[in-house]
């Protein structure tokens, strides 16, 4: 799915954000990460559990794109506040590795999606579980849409999930109202579904660290962008007095690290998100997962002989560091930039409106942020 051209993300508004973006200014600039989504939107008028409105969805990456050779991928997972779930990091935090997509979706829903992507799995690499004994551990994260969907009505199914890792694809992807992010909201505005990315050199080469973001957190008080206050200006159509949402942070990057390594540019996501000003709220699930494409084998040589892993020295981390709070920085508001007014359930009868970028640009503009 391809970004919509009638909404402006940051950079193109003149948003003064620093770094260098990679040529989609996405995840997907990390060579061979995909990215898929299955979007439901199904229904209109007042809630009826079960029956909808419907408004949600799954969001697959594939950290090695569709490698039909069963290789681990080094990561590192961060809890700022951990009142969420992704499955899997129990394993990711003992052994430094997991397999397969990555997907994300609503709270309720963790246990359908977590199915797809086993069956996926077993399909996609059919022949290591049909021989060996090889198990599934899969990475799926969640957060609340509650406030716009029907989310006890259990609509998303595992069909959903397959539907995102198939359509996974590379370059520019759709941000906003779409795949997990569809009923997110973030700082009392519709939020989403955010992407950007940085290019960090190192050793005289260059390579990419790329972010996802599900945005579903925040309180208007607390918005801040590049410094200025925007939640005190831009204070219509609130919606709530206390957080009741939270945040999926995916961290990809082509540096090759050791687990250690990537579980410490996990933690820098929570300055990322707290650049904009939340304090990682007690309702808020606010988790940050990091993993590099880089030291490819397969699963066969990673259990059946020595091997050697490329890592640089912790010592040249700062930039990389730099570049993944700024890239999870601008993640967040190209979501809420790409993201469509929606009407909520709970409560019903108000709308969750869309940051006006016209609106944002006069707050940045009077703060002197502009590029």
């Amino acid at each position: 799915m391809h970004q919509s051209a009638k909404k402006l993300r940051a950079r193109e508004l003149g948003l003064a954000f620093e770094g260098e973006a990679g040529p989609s200014n996405a995840i997907t600039d990390v060579p061979g990460v995909l990215v898929g989504y299955s979007t439901i939107i199904e229904g209109v008028g007042a809630l009826r559990q079960g029956h909808g409105p419907v408004r949600t969805g799954v969001t697959a990456i594939l950290p090695r794109g569709r490698d039909k050779a069963m290789k681990p991928v080094w990561a590192g997972f961060h809890a700022l506040n951990g009142n969420g779930e992704v499955t899997g990091v129990q394993w990711i935090k003992h052994a430094g590795h997991f397999y397969g997509p990555i997907c994300i979706t609503n709270t309720h829903s963790v246990g359908a999606v977590h199915e797809a992507v086993t069956s996926w799995m077993i399909e996609h690499h059919a022949e290591d579980y049909r021989a060996k004994h090889v198990w599934a551990l899969p990475v799926v994260g969640e957060t609340y849409d509650g406030t716009l969907n029907d989310i006890n009505g259990l609509h998303v199914r595992p069909h959903h999930a397959r539907a995102a890792i198939e359509s996974a694809a590379s370059g520019r992807i759709a941000e906003g109202n779409v795949g997990g992010g569809t009923g997110m909201v973030a700082y009392e505005f519709k939020g989403g579904t955010g992407t950007a990315s940085q290019v960090v050199r190192l050793d005289g080469q260059d390579f990419t660290v790329g972010v996802l973001v599900q945005a579903n957190h925040g309180l208007r008080d607390w918005f801040t962008v590049l410094g200025a206050p925007v939640g005190r200006h831009l204070t219509a159509d609130r919606l709530r007095s206390t957080e009741q949402g939270s945040i999926i942070v995916v961290i990809a990057t082509d540096i090759p690290m050791l687990p250690h390594q990537l579980e410490r540019v996990a933690q820098r996501g929570a300055i990322g998100i707290g650049r904009h000003g939340t304090p990682g709220g007690n309702n808020s699930g606010d988790m940050f997962l990091a993993f590099s494409t880089a030291n490819q084998i397969t699963r066969d040589e990673f259990i059946d002989a020595r091997r050697q892993m490329e890592c640089i020295p912790d010592e040249w981390f700062d930039p990389i560091y730099l570049a993944t709070v700024r890239a999870v920085d601008e993640a967040i508001v190209n979501a809420m930039l790409a993201a469509e007014d929606m009407e909520t359930l709970k409560p019903a009868g108000k709308v969750c409106r869309a940051i006006d970028p016209a609106a944002l640009v006069g707050v940045l503009a009077r703060y002197g942020r502009m590029a």
